[in-house]
């Protein structure tokens, strides 16, 4: 059976396949992302996306879809899809598709009259291009294909207008044409396996109109640039590939780069090997001598926390300790250069925030549980080291050790924690002073370079650790055996969010095993939801659930009551430590909601939040990488208690 395969019946119903999207991705930040039924309904979506390092940091979409037309006997079948005013939708191709499927590559089976046509596509791994394979599978009449490039060549932040602006011209090249609408821009290669013939036929498809952006308050009607249309005759059994990339290449080899790049694929038939495809989706090397983890698609770059989170799970749960080497030693000097405080790096965001040095650390511990201590020492053992001279050290803009051992962050002005929505320019959620998850990865850095160092550790080292262990819960453990999120001085907030969890979840902790289960079990209680934890409870003052509406509205709900998967996987971490074996099934049972999400949104992936009440819909980017790394660490931490 099928791990990922969709009838008819979910297909030509729009109000089910226009939420379910699909994501392709290459090493070079570019990717491939629409609906199911290739209607395109966020201004993110294209064929062919890809950066334009000469025009900023952004992606820029410059083949946006691509409408085929299937045409007997001088009738024509258009199978495109747009949406434009008023709910109308032409054509209507997605009424001719029978199923799809969207397990090694995504496959779209239509049939027309007669004819059955499929549609296989593959994102190139290493180049800046999407390959299509169309195959006649059946037909009783001499068939002939058209297609119809919509072109964009804009920003994945703007839309675009017809304009007297366009460079029309184009250049024949073999099977295809090749053709650039504005100055700036690489020249975009379209290719066929076959003599193709083009016909020069410009026009603008004025006011499509992308839902997602209607919902989330933002322009959502633009024009495209079709600049004309090419044709190519087909037989039975035939099939004919296509390519469009920024690059040309050599059409008879279209067919050998199609099934290499199928080849090289894991096929999405499981729930691991969902995740461990969509955890790859987010490599990025831009260049040879470096490799970044991509904190989500569509819209996000690489950010430091997200890249240190995200890295155990997105390497080591699948079996790449080689990845994740490779990453770590693009970012340790990263990270150097940030405390030696000279130039940091460009491609890194957010690398100045008091917690990522924690997160640093807390990822070559993943390291060191997999591949031996001694050699996490060998390879990390002084930027461990440094890391703690330099905390210790007072170093930090933005964070202090206190007497008591504990750090104390200056989060009230400017959001210095994952939760870092803000709202006019300040923090919606001000996380500031003694800062629950910061303290409890301090003392895991600590113990964990004591396990490093045989406990041959310094006095002040040693003094700090036993400092932490009375002061933590001094500070943070209050009479309904909860911990405070943040503490500032004698004021504290008594709003419950899920960041205590991290002081159980954490290889060591400063809590006894009866404060760890009490912990546990209060979160159980008021934030857990079978998407992840709610980054609120409802019971506390301000908590928003949905995070839904224009970007102000949005913005403050984002850490208000939202569920968050990645806090799932540290809560399910948390849950076996303390239940050991026992806690297995319900570990397992957590995870079938996460399968779930497998067949809806983005297939194959986890989205970046859920909203936190019923019926839990997804929300903001469709594929966030710390999700997918943490929902893979529980999978392969249970296989581990399975095998045992």
């Amino acid at each position: 059976m099928s791990y990922l395969k969709f009838d008819k019946t979910i297909m030509i119903n729009l109000e089910e396949s226009l939420t379910r999207e699909i994501l392709r991705t290459n090493r070079l930040g570019a990717y491939h992302c629409t609906t199911f039924v290739d209607c395109n309904t966020r201004k993110y979506h294209g064929l062919l996306v890809m950066p334009v390092p000469a025009l900023g940091e952004d992606n820029h979409v410059l083949l946006s879809s691509f409408d085929e037309t299937v045409i007997q006997h001088g009738a024509e079948f258009n199978l495109g899809i747009h949406k434009y005013s008023g709910d109308n939708f032409s054509p209507k191709g997605h009424k001719y598709i029978r199923e799809f499927s969207s397990e090694t590559v995504p496959r779209t089976l239509y049939r027309v009259g007669g004819v059955i046509f499929s549609k296989e596509k593959v994102f190139s791994m290493y180049e800046n291009r999407i390959m299509i394979k169309y195959t006649l599978e059946d037909a009783h009449s001499p068939t002939t294909l058209r297609f119809r490039p919509f072109l964009a060549f804009r920003s994945v932040k703007e839309l675009t207008h017809q304009n007297g602006y366009v460079n029309q011209n184009y250049t024949e090249i073999p099977n295809g044409i090749k053709t650039c609408m504005y100055p700036g821009y690489p020249e975009l290669h379209m290719q066929f396996s076959k003599k193709a013939k083009f016909v020069f036929e410009p026009y603008w498809y004025n006011g499509i109109e992308y839902s997602k952006e209607q919902e989330r308050g933002y322009p959502y009607q633009e024009d495209l640039y079709v600049p004309g249309y090419f044709e190519v005759p087909i037989k039975k059994g035939e099939s004919i590939y296509f390519s469009a990339g920024d690059l040309q290449v050599a059409t008879t080899k279209l067919k050998f780069l199609f099934e290499l790049e199928v080849n090289l694929r894991t096929p999405r038939t499981s729930f691991y090997n969902c995740l461990k495809n969509s955890a790859q989706q987010f490599y990025y090397r831009p260049t040879e001598n470096d490799a970044y983890l991509l904190a989500g698609y569509p819209w996000f770059g690489v950010r430091a926390r997200d890249l240190f989170i995200a890295l155990p799970g997105c390497t080591l749960s699948i079996d790449d300790p080689v990845r994740f080497e490779k990453i770590m030693h693009t970012a340790i000097p990263a990270l150097r250069n940030f405390m030696q405080k000279e130039e940091t790096d460009k491609v890194i965001k957010e690398i100045e925030h008091p917690d990522i040095l924690l997160w640093a650390v807390w990822a070559i511990q993943q390291y060191a549980r997999v591949q031996g201590v001694e050699k996490a020492k060998e390879l990390y053992g002084d930027f461990l080291e440094e890391s703690i001279e330099y905390i210790i050290g007072q170093k930090h803009p933005d964070m202090k050790l206190m007497e008591n051992g504990l750090l104390y962050a200056n989060g009230r002005d400017k959001a210095i924690t994952w939760m870092n929505s803000t709202f006019r320019g300040k923090p919606v959620v001000k996380r500031t002073g003694y800062i629950v998850e910061f303290n409890a990865l301090w003392y895991n850095m600590l113990c964990f370079y004591k396990e490093m160092q045989n406990s041959a550790v310094s006095d002040k080292i040693e003094k700090t650790i036993q400092s932490i262990e009375l002061s933590f819960t001094e500070v943070f453990l209050n009479g309904y055996n909860y911990l405070f999120d943040s503490v500032t001085g004698t004021a504290v907030d008594w709003s419950v969010r899920p960041n205590m969890v991290f002081a159980v979840a954490l290889p060591y902790s400063p809590l006894t095993r009866l404060q760890k289960r009490a912990v546990l079990d209060y979160v159980t209680k008021e934030l857990l939801t079978p998407k992840g934890l709610r980054s609120l409870s409802p019971k506390s003052e301000g908590y928003i659930p949905y995070c839904t509406g224009p970007q102000d509205q949005r913005d403050l709900a984002y850490h208000q009551g939202t569920a968050w998967p990645w806090l799932l996987g540290a809560y399910l971490e948390a849950y076996l430590k303390v239940f050991g074996m026992s806690g297995v099934s319900f570990a397992e049972r957590m995870l079938i909601s996460m399968e779930e999400e497998m067949s809806l949104h983005c297939a194959g992936t986890i989205s970046e939040l859920f909203d936190g009440n019923p019926p839990f819909t997804s929300r903001g980017a469709i594929s966030f990488a710390m999700n997918v790394a943490s929902i893979l660490r529980v999978v392969d931490l249970l296989k581990k208690y399975n095998d045992e």
